[in-house]
């Protein structure tokens, strides 16, 4: 697939729009301001920079250079940073692990990327010593001060032999592989998206555009750094800007007050679940959040209800749509359209461009016509690692990703996603998007939250089936529901099953696995 990158002139070096480029120089301009918090440790871009160059020295002597895999394992931790920036520095391509992820699932990626390296914290060394024979990776680091048999400690992989020098840094050109960050593999294995020096140069771009980031901001990060949204949505245009970047380990609500209070937080990040449940909090009415600017979120429209809370406490909300393909942005709606555009994802960002298409390929000009949405741009992954097929697949000839996911457009172009083409119910030929079904059924007063996925069926070849978790003492009935919902949906629309369990099961993100839901039935 040819590649066109257009973020700098032609006949100037590339190599500025690489991370650990960057990094240096805005150390340089802005060594003594603080970069990084996590816990109650400080470092200062000067301190960040010198950890960097100290560990792609320790990274070099063990044999990782250009195009080499280093992975890494556990939770939000500044060393994921100063791993990812020393890979970048060495030429080399960091590969993010889930830490949700059992040891077989841990196997597969590992054994997909082949990593010659592989840094893991105290948490996760026991999933990866369970699988230890069946990984490719030839030096091991844990985190832990004291090391492992078996482990170098990370204090052991940083002595250096006298007379030691740090290696020369790679220059780094827009299309080189930065990172391999693995799908969320909701459905069969996941694949790794190759992403460039050049996507991570125009994510940054995008959210500088979009959240107007300042030298002064105070971010907060809880989301996990081995998801698009944790490492791009905020901490590397943080990072990138001269901002200060406060990183939590995990999410955790009393955590995200405390560090508002402490740091005076004018910008965060989250997905409307972690927003719902802030909210719920005890200390959230007491709160001050007079200090926060903004909040970007994604993953899911955010309610009306909550939008206006956050609003109330003079909190604005940029909602968003992104992907791991995409280096996590592709469309972002403005805090002032949020109510006239409820439930819609926005408009193309600064560095990409967006279509829907028919079936057969073709661009749907009218409004609230369903497509699938693709995505042109340089924040595009180059493609996928090792898996030539899906990236001929996922590319048309023109350079346009097939996102798989199924939107339309209002009369002023704004973006609605509707639903994945996949999680589509065809029930007696007839279309049916779970996600329109789901709004409706969240309204029931005895429904806490629900997904509707589709189910074999003799006579309609699928059915609709509602699985719900019912709010504390509540009882729901299938002829209940279908009375609630009679009114607002069309009959072949219904659900004609229901299920209720204790809970959805969801990955990391907050995505509801439907897989799981349908190996069920």
């Amino acid at each position: 697939m040819q590649r066109h990158w257009s973020g700098a002139r032609p006949g100037t070096p590339a190599a500025s729009l690489g991370l650990a480029a960057w990094l240096r120089r805005v150390a340089a301009r802005y060594p003594d301001r603080p970069a990084l918090t996590c816990d109650d440790d400080t470092w200062s871009y000067a301190e960040l920079q010198r950890r960097v160059e100290r560990f792609a020295a320790a990274l070099a002597r063990g044999g990782v250079g250009p195009g080499v895999r280093v992975a890494f394992l556990g939770f939000n931790d500044p060393q994921f940073l100063v791993a990812l920036f020393a890979c970048a520095r060495l030429g080399a391509i960091l590969v993010p692990l889930n830490f949700r992820l059992s040891g077989p699932e841990l196997a597969f990626i590992a054994n997909d990327s082949t990593p010659h390296t592989l840094i893991v914290d105290a948490a996760h060394r026991p999933v990866i010593d369970a699988v230890r024979a069946q990984l490719p990776c030839s030096r091991w680091i844990t985190c832990e001060p004291q090391g492992a048999p078996g482990w170098e400690s990370l204090a052991q992989a940083l002595a250096a032999p006298a007379g030691a020098s740090a290696p020369a840094e790679v220059a780094a050109g827009a299309d080189d592989v930065a990172v391999v960050m693995y799908t969320s593999g909701t459905t069969g294995h996941p694949k790794g998206a190759m992403l460039t020096h050049g996507n991570f140069w125009s994510n940054n771009l995008n959210a500088h555009h979009s959240l107007a980031l300042r030298t002064d901001d105070v971010l907060l990060n809880f989301a996990p750094l081995f998801h698009v949204g944790g490492l791009c949505a905020l901490t590397l245009p943080g990072l990138q800007m001269g901002a200060h970047v406060v990183l939590q380990r995990a999410w955790d609500p009393q955590a995200v007050l405390d560090a508002v209070r402490a740091h005076r937080v004018t910008v965060s990040f989250g997905v409307p679940s972690m927003l719902l449940f802030l909210s719920q909090h005890p200390g959230f009415d007491a709160a001050d959040l007079s200090c926060i600017r903004c909040i970007t979120v994604g993953g899911a429209p955010m309610p009306e209800s909550l939008l206006q809370l956050y609003e109330a406490r003079g909190v604005a909300v940029i909602q968003g749509f992104g992907m791991t393909e995409t280096t996590s942005t592709v469309s972002l709606l403005s805090p002032d359209r949020a109510h006239a555009k409820l439930g819609s994802s926005g408009t193309a960002a600064l560095m990409c461009e967006t279509r829907l298409t028919d079936r057969d390929g073709r661009t749907i000009a009218q409004p609230h016509v369903r497509g699938e949405l693709c995505v042109r741009g340089s924040n595009v992954m180059l493609g996928y690692w090792g898996r030539p097929d899906a990236t001929a697949q996922a590319f048309d000839d023109d350079g346009w990703f097939h996102t798989g996911d199924v939107a339309y457009q209002d009369e002023d172009g704004f973006l609605y996603i509707c639903d994945r083409l996949k999680d589509m119910v065809i029930s007696g030929g007839e279309n049916v998007y779970p996600a329109e079904v789901e709004s409706v059924l969240y309204q029931h007063p005895a429904v806490a939250e629900v997904a509707v996925i589709g189910a074999p069926d003799p006579k309609w070849g699928e059915r609709v089936v509602a699985v719900a978790a019912l709010r504390p003492g509540a009882e729901l009935t299938l002829d209940a529901l279908q009375a609630f919902a009679r009114g607002q949906l069309a009959g072949y629309k219904l659900p004609r099953e229901l299920r209720v369990v204790d809970a959805l099961p969801r990955n990391p993100t907050g995505k509801v696995l439907k897989a799981r839901l349908r190996e069920a039935t």
